[in-house]
């Protein structure tokens, strides 16, 4: 009996899977680890979403967004709708990849080094305080005002906004995405905060307790070198379901899980388990976990919804002004006040106009946002859903004003690098000594 050969076999094209699907498997990972492709995806789902609540199959939506997979799984605390499994599952994932770009940057980046990073921690503190006061200001001063949302426009969504960057920029300095990457991942991480603080309704200790069992095995294995998926799967599910059961938002849990993977490589290895497994898991954060979150929550209808009774609810102005006009200034104007007080400075490619673009893209606060309204209010109810069409509302301002600004100041740098070599072409000096011979 003769057997087909590896070539044959990979050549049958009704094999599933077979080996020469990899490559374009690859392929696909690789793009999905674009901040460009990621933010599109997001805003495919979102839009996917608003289509579909505003359709005559609007219901079939609601539908889909309120089934329980597993109804009788109170006991576990697992009865949830798709829509919880989204926010509280999926979006685990998402956490977890920050919680990974977290420790990275305590112990390798930006963060690790207090002088580079006082200007971008501070920048987030001010554009976390700022529109939290504004949506306050406006919810205090209303009679039908809800102060509980003050957390909504605080946060910022870091694949969209790193993924509008990435569209507008050709010729804008490269430091101008490390300060912002850097912002949103304080800004995360006070966004975790907040929610594990603040939006705790009830909390289990034992539960809690039980979670730091798994979550440091996770942590031991992988610095001992032990760490197989068939191991640290089960201890990543065990340690998410002891902090959801607890009552803390179970996306806390991705985080610690990320917080205690070890960046630095070991002998032998050429990188890190932290960027290993970023490197692992973002493909399915961006292509998967936040796309679908955002479908789910993003399914705002505005069918027969009175504009007057959007707009005029303080909630919709608190978040919109928060996120557009709070993010902004606070960014923009703490940046600038330690830039004017004390010996920290801008990078000296980086201008006080990009820093203004950067400053309106921190008011694109989609996934976070989005999740924390629905922690506020209750998902499903009527101030959820204004706080969903705020936010979207919001995000979208802020990430047109950012995107004019970054545009122009692109042209500039731009007209700069054609100026510079046309000048060298002139003089007869080679591209690569443009900017001066290497080690000048």
């Amino acid at each position: 009996m003769t057997h087909p050969s590896a070539t044959d076999r990979r050549s049958d094209g009704r094999r599933l899977f077979a080996p020469s699907s990899w490559p374009e498997a690859r392929f696909v990972a690789g793009m999905l680890r674009t901040e460009t492709v990621g933010g599109l995806l997001l805003l495919l789902g979102a839009v996917a979403a608003l289509v579909w609540a505003n359709s005559p199959w609007s219901d079939a939506y609601g539908r889909l967004a309120r089934f329980v997979p597993w109804p009788g799984g109170h006991g576990l605390h697992l009865d949830l709708s798709l829509q919880s499994w989204a926010a509280d599952g999926l979006l685990a994932i998402f956490f977890f990849v920050v919680g990974l770009e977290l420790k990275r940057e305590f112990v390798a980046g930006e963060l690790r080094n207090p002088r580079q990073a006082v200007l971008p921690v501070v920048a987030a503190v001010g554009g976390m305080v700022l529109p939290a006061l504004v949506y306050v200001a406006i919810n205090t001063a209303a009679a039908d005002g809800a102060p509980a949302g003050w957390a909504v426009p605080t946060a910022t969504d870091i694949a969209f906004a790193l993924a509008v960057l990435a569209v507008v920029n050709s010729h804008l300095p490269q430091g101008l995405r490390a300060f912002l990457l850097t912002m949103a991942v304080v800004d995360d991480l006070f966004a975790i905060t907040i929610i594990a603080i603040f939006y705790t309704e009830h909390l289990s200790v034992l539960p809690l307790v039980g979670a730091v069992l798994p979550i440091v095995a996770f942590g031991f294995l992988l610095r001992t070198g032990r760490g197989r998926w068939w191991l640290l799967l089960p201890l990543g599910l065990l340690a998410w379901g002891l902090v959801h059961a607890s009552g803390v938002h179970a996306t806390v849990a991705g985080v610690l899980l990320g917080f205690v993977v070890p960046v630095r490589s070991r002998t032998g290895r050429s990188t890190g388990e932290a960027e290993r497994l970023e490197h692992r898991w973002r493909p399915i954060s961006a292509g998967v976990a936040v796309p679908v979150f955002a479908f789910f929550a993003a399914g705002v209808s505005l069918r027969g919804v009175d504009p007057a009774r959007l707009f005029g609810d303080p909630v919709v102005l608190g978040v919109v002004a928060g996120l557009v006009f709070g993010k902004a200034v606070g960014l923009f104007g703490s940046t600038y006040l330690v830039s004017r007080w004390t010996r920290a400075e801008l990078d000296g490619e980086i201008t006080w106009s990009d820093l203004l673009g950067v400053a309106l893209l921190g008011g694109i606060g989609f996934t976070v946002s989005l999740l924390i309204g629905g922690l506020a209010f209750g998902v499903g109810t009527e101030r959820d859903d204004h706080i969903r069409a705020a936010v979207l509302l919001g995000s979208a301002i802020s990430a047109v004003l950012a995107t004019a600004v970054l545009r122009r100041r692109n042209r500039v740098y731009r007209r700069i690098a054609e100026r510079q070599n046309r000048d060298a072409d002139r003089d007869g000096v080679p591209d690569i000594y443009q900017d001066g011979p290497a080690g000048s």
